[in-house]
């Protein structure tokens, strides 16, 4: 895979089944990665020997098969712990994604530590996923939110206000570390550290950053961070919630049933201490696994690598976008993740995308879970090329083509 510094992206393209198909007649040019990545052969390989040989139920059986299971299971917990540097497997919750692991933290930490009058601070350019979940608390809490601001077209939070907004009502932080929308990259070791001296608990969105570029929850600072497996080339329907260990032990459950219980009597019961505490039932066996080969995949290539790659495709991308007449590009211009949002003058984002399926290349129109973001912006949705380590600069080429296509069309 490697050859001293230098990589083969191309070869790599090989181990992904799914791009090698036409879409409408056309060779696929797939930029829809920060909604899903794709899955290389490994991955699915994975999945299919689990349940060729090993399908059975974790933790409860004594079998053969269930011992394997069981293995696998918590093999995928130290290997989740290991690709974010967590201190212990103990720290690792595995749930259906980031989603639910916000909405885990919400439901558990939220409701026993927020009342009246706290305040859940975090950024005007969050995810539904990292907004929605805390608006419903503050309803059952009384608890109240507030917002880092977002200025411009770059969608770059004003930082500058950290410190009137860190005031002694805010009990959390909840942020982004890359925004969907705008590519831009948040500074959340430093904001982390600043809200730790004022003993904020603080919890980072990694959605789009787990399998970008390398994460080390421990230099982050953070109290928790969240991930989602279908955005780093493993399945969907599984993700893992880091929880530091002292914060983890003053959580109640999440969810009551079996696997999550010490001993249950009809009037008590008792629980176990984290992560299984917090994961009642039957799991995703599966995905953990798959997610487990994702991560080798990943590291085998190295995310430093993977960032640089992405980057570069980004930044050729906003440049040969800059040079067109009639549109409008969003996120940063420096440091830039890898993807970008744009509108063409007088012409919907749908419409777009629409056109550009038809000619193989999948990009994502809409407000991208992030409502809130596009009515700051002005806009109701925006266009958007997301790039992973599979994609090439001809590709780009190509999407810029049908870009301009796409404007003749309009009479641009």
């Amino acid at each position: 895979m490697k050859s001293g510094n230098s990589i083969d992206w191309q070869k790599l393209r090989a181990d992904f089944p799914i791009l090698h198909q036409q879409v409408h007649g056309k060779p696929l040019v797939y930029f829809d990665n920060a909604a899903t990545s794709q899955k290389p052969r490994s991955v699915i390989d994975a999945l299919v020997h689990y349940y060729e040989h090993d399908n059975a139920n974790v933790h409860r059986g004594i079998h053969e098969l269930s011992n394997r299971s069981t293995n696998a299971f918590e093999a995928a917990r130290t290997r989740t712990a290991k690709f974010i540097n967590a201190k212990s497997p103990d720290e690792i919750i595995f749930t259906r994604g980031t989603t639910e692991s916000i909405n885990l933290v919400a439901a558990t930490w939220g409701a026993k530590h927020l009342k009246s009058g706290d305040v859940i601070l975090l950024t005007e350019v969050e995810h539904h996923s990292n907004l929605v979940p805390w608006q419903l608390l503050a309803q059952r809490t009384g608890a109240k939110i507030a917002y880092i601001p977002v200025t411009g077209d770059e969608g770059t939070l004003d930082w500058s206000r950290l410190d009137s907004l860190f005031t002694s009502q805010v009990k959390l932080i909840s942020m982004v570390h890359i925004s969907n929308s705008m590519g831009s990259v948040n500074p959340v070791a430093e904001v982390c550290a600043r809200a730790k001296k004022l003993g904020i608990v603080t919890l980072v969105d990694g959605a789009q950053s787990a399998g970008h570029l390398t994460v080390d929850v421990q230099a982050i600072g953070c109290d928790f961070f969240a991930f989602s497996g279908h955005k780093i080339c493993g399945p969907t329907g599984i993700g893992a919630l880091y929880g530091r260990t002292e914060v983890l032990e003053t959580m109640p459950p999440y969810q009551g049933g079996g696997e999550m219980i010490l001993t249950v009597g009809y009037d008590k019961t008792e629980f176990k201490h984290a992560p299984h505490r917090f994961e009642a039932g039957t799991p995703d066996i599966s995905g953990p696994i798959g997610l487990h080969a994702a991560m080798d995949y990943l590291d085998a290539i190295g995310r430093e690598n993977i960032w640089r790659h992405d980057q570069e495709l980004a930044n050729y991308a906003y440049e040969k976008l800059s040079a067109l007449k009639n549109i409008r590009l969003f996120g940063p211009k420096q440091n830039r993740a890898g993807l970008v949002s744009f509108l063409l003058k007088d012409v919907h984002a749908h419409d777009v995308v629409t056109l550009a399926d038809q000619a193989g290349v999948a990009l994502r129109g809409g407000h991208h879970c992030t409502q809130p973001l596009m009515h700051k912006l002005g806009v109701e949705s925006t266009a958007r090329a997301s790039f992973y380590f599979y994609n090439m600069r001809d590709e780009v080429d190509r999407f810029v083509e049908v870009i301009q296509q796409i404007q003749k069309f309009f009479g641009q």
